[in-house]
């Protein structure tokens, strides 16, 4: 299939499935966050998931090529990275498996409706403008910094939209990991499971994978850790498996 590409986009393969990605990387790139959050997450057959602040769509449709899903939307609220997504979607001929909605997490709930999803997935901004240097570049800051939405909208939206007992899936830095933790049970969210992330096994981790239940008991596993290089260049061989290398 031919495929549109706009003045500085790229075509990366995915290495699941034959699917690509258009990406742009004068823009913004997925990182290694959302391939982890798409092998953290778990869409069982017949349910149907949500991610917020999809970006170019790289989670649902990863998601689509590892899980058994029924249906996938990404919600975004950049026009530009949307219509990324909704071709690459078409490019993959997903266009009945996945939807690609432009609009504001502060409002899902309102586009979508309440319960609407067994599964949201998201891989929010970690930085408040607190935190370091804004991107001059609108589109990366967006992605990197909380201008158009806040850890507690996500979360917030994220509560609403789920039906009892659905899963919410995070990727978010450790430094941020009490607020993430009051905030999700605040909105009726139990942390259910959590993994952190090391880049090296003798460095402290710069991510962490969790699963709340809304509505859940309070129980929380913390599960083994994952490192995501041997050495330097050369990933473990869990990092490769989640890959599709």
């Amino acid at each position: 299939m031919t495929i549109k590409l706009n003045e500085n986009e790229r075509l990366d393969e995915l290495h699941r499935n034959g699917y690509s990605i258009i990406q742009n990387p004068e823009k913004f790139c997925f990182g290694m966050d959302a391939v982890l959050l798409s092998g953290y997450a778990k869409v069982k057959k017949g349910e149907r998931a949500l991610d917020l602040g999809t970006g170019t769509g790289i989670i649902p449709i990863l998601l689509e090529a590892k899980t058994d899903g029924e249906h996938f939307t990404g919600l975004e609220i950049q026009e530009e990275s949307a219509d990324m997504a909704r071709r690459s979607v078409s490019y993959n001929r997903l266009d009945e498996k996945i939807d690609i909605v432009t609009g504001d997490i502060k409002g899902a709930s309102k586009i979508f409706g309440a319960a609407s999803f067994d599964v949201v997935t998201t891989n929010p901004p970690y930085m408040t403008n607190s935190h370091g240097l804004v991107n001059p570049d609108e589109p990366k800051a967006i992605a990197r910094h909380e201008i158009c939405c806040s850890l507690e909208d996500v979360i917030r939206e994220g509560s609403k939209l789920l039906k009892v007992n659905g899963r919410f899936y995070m990727v978010h830095r450790p430094f941020r990991l009490v607020e993430i933790m009051t905030t999700l049970v605040k909105y009726k969210l139990e942390p259910k499971r959590m993994k952190l992330v090391y880049p090296y096994v003798d460095k402290e981790p710069n991510m962490v994978l969790i699963e709340a239940l809304k509505g859940g008991k309070s129980r929380i596993t913390v599960e083994a850790p994952l490192i995501v290089y041997k050495e330097q260049g050369k990933y473990t061989d869990e990092i490769y498996d989640i890959y599709g290398y």
